[in-house]
């Protein structure tokens, strides 16, 4: 019998092999919150031999060439473990890498405000979030823009919105329009508010961590002692590929990881340009930078969380743009799994593509990217939904689209079940050969949740559809995210709860937030 978890809990339940009921007090039907699980192998794309070239290779980059680590306090860290240290360049031993690492944890539990909403990451468990960090965003009524506030805040209602979406990956597009001195402090208030789900931060400078980390002490109303044992919130560290931990980077691991946080440490490898041309070699380099990047964390505060990260592409050779969605990027991803595997950690992947508008192609490299991201193992699927122009831009409508993707994925991830009710051999004798199931009891049971109803698809036969105006996806999208909007329901958030957010953002907002050259 198959097992699943509830949102927040670590203990596993029996269960019954039925899909779920559909939530209708939204607008359109939508499956429910719940933690997602997933109840197959992930797919291996090398042998166990080829696994453990790349690993030590990856080592050897490590040893050999090593990493510049640009932080002064993170190379001492480095340093007091014994690696070699020759300006801003450090040179790590394979066997104290493989040490130091082994105490990260393999699953733990990620609370977000709403005790409703905590997540699993690790082990079996699948988690969506939404797109994050676009500087640009476009509707169908206002086209392609820069981003602002009032986007920002919309897209997070979105975000909190749609049950697929379980927790927020980042800003879904940056509020251009909010000073950068001051623009974390809005922002994550304004996610604290518009949403009970678990929340990221962005790690550029200490102080930006730090407001981030208190905001969310507020909004879950714990102590520093319980916050330092529960982990509620997250940054991704990207390192400078090639080969590069930059200060910025270097001080969130040291702030997050000696709080208890969570570090998604995700090399930005980009196969041609920023990594070598073939998809071992750029993975290769990806390794060593994870590798380099969660001994860190663990050099810090043995057992803090954190999530190995995969995030290598392609480019295109003749203009030098990021590819997305490419057969290369769903070898790597689940290369990455592999890897991740290996090591005993919790694996981050995305959902991407690289196309200019919601069309074919905007589809099939994001279905691809996501069916590559669940089946090579990811625990964290970051951008799943309203990711456009390789990452530049957050799409409201593409957000819709893919909310729908995410929900069809999640009841895909429902195990089967086989019980004797489910094999309908009663049924199939009452029809017999001939006939149909129509009117059985046994359909008749069953009709209301038997399969997936989609937000966008048209399942109609062509003369109903044409009659009622042949509408496409494109018709449809811009009425949904009308319908989303207006369905959305604020968290209830305490009054007591929400003036200290407010008083601590204006306190900080009074003093000037934080200086901008980190």
């Amino acid at each position: 019998m198959d097992q699943m978890t509830e949102p927040g809990e670590g203990t596993p339940r029996r269960r019954r092999g039925r899909r779920p009921v559909r939530s209708q007090d939204a607008g359109s039907p939508q499956v429910p919150f719940r933690q997602l699980r997933r109840h197959f192998e992930p797919t291996a794309v090398v042998s166990d031999d080829e696994l453990e070239a790349i690993h030590r290779a990856s080592l050897a980059v490590l040893s050999t060439v090593g990493i510049d680590v640009l932080a002064p306090e993170a190379r001492a860290l480095f340093a007091g473990a014994g690696a070699s240290i020759d300006g801003d360049r450090v040179r790590l031993d394979p066997e104290m890498v493989t040490e130091v690492i082994s105490t990260a944890p393999s699953e733990f539990t990620l609370h977000a405000p709403n005790p409703n909403k905590n997540v699993r990451i690790g082990g079996d468990n699948v988690v969506f979030g939404a797109v994050a960090s676009a500087p640009f965003v476009s509707d169908s009524a206002e086209g392609r823009r820069n981003g602002n506030r009032e986007d920002f805040r919309n897209l997070v209602k979105l975000s909190q919105h749609f049950n697929a979406i379980h927790m927020h990956g980042g800003y879904p597009v940056e509020p251009a329009d909010l000073h950068p001195s001051v623009r974390h402090l809005h922002a994550t208030h304004d996610i604290l508010t518009l949403s009970d789900k678990a929340v990221n931060a962005y790690s550029l400078g200490r102080q930006r961590n730090r407001d981030c980390l208190e905001m969310v002490r507020i909004a879950r109303q714990v102590t520093n002692e319980q916050l330092d044992d529960e982990p509620s919130i997250h940054t991704v560290i990207n390192s400078s590929s090639p080969l590069r931990l930059d200060v910025p980077m270097s001080l969130g691991i040291l702030e997050y990881s000696r709080r208890g946080q969570v570090i998604i440490m995700t090399p930005f490898t980009l196969a041609g340009a920023m990594a070598p041309v073939t998809i071992a070699g750029a993975v290769t380099q990806q390794n060593a930078e994870a590798l380099a990047g969660v001994a860190l964390t663990q050099l810090v505060r043995p057992g803090a969380p954190v999530v190995y990260g995969g995030f290598t592409s392609n480019v295109d050779m003749k203009s030098g743009s990021p590819a997305f969605g490419t057969p290369e990027f769903i070898k790597a991803a689940m290369l990455g799994g592999q890897l991740a595997r290996r090591y005993g950690l919790p694996y981050r992947s995305s959902n991407v593509n690289a196309s200019n508008a919601i069309d074919a192609q905007a589809g099939y490299e994001s279905s691809f990217s996501l069916w590559g991201a669940l089946m090579g193992g990811a625990n964290i699927v970051f951008h799943g939904a309203g990711w456009l122009e390789g990452g530049l831009r957050a799409s409201y409508e593409k957000l819709v689209l893919d909310a729908d993707l995410l929900s069809m994925m999640q009841t895909f991830l429902e195990p089967l079940g086989v019980e004797v009710e489910d094999l309908a051999l009663d049924a199939i004798g009452e029809v017999g050969p001939g006939g149909h199931f129509f009117g059985t009891q046994h359909t008749q049971d069953r009709y209301r949740n038997a399969f997936y109803q989609p937000m966008v698809s048209d399942w109609r036969n062509f003369e109903s559809w044409q009659e009622a105006g042949s509408p496409s996806a494109h018709d449809k999208l811009p009425g949904l995210v009308r319908e989303a909007l207006d369905s959305y329901v604020p968290p209830q958030l305490p009054e007591n709860v929400a003036a200290e957010l407010a008083d601590f953002v204006d306190r900080r907002v009074g003093e000037g937030g934080v200086a901008t050259d980190f």
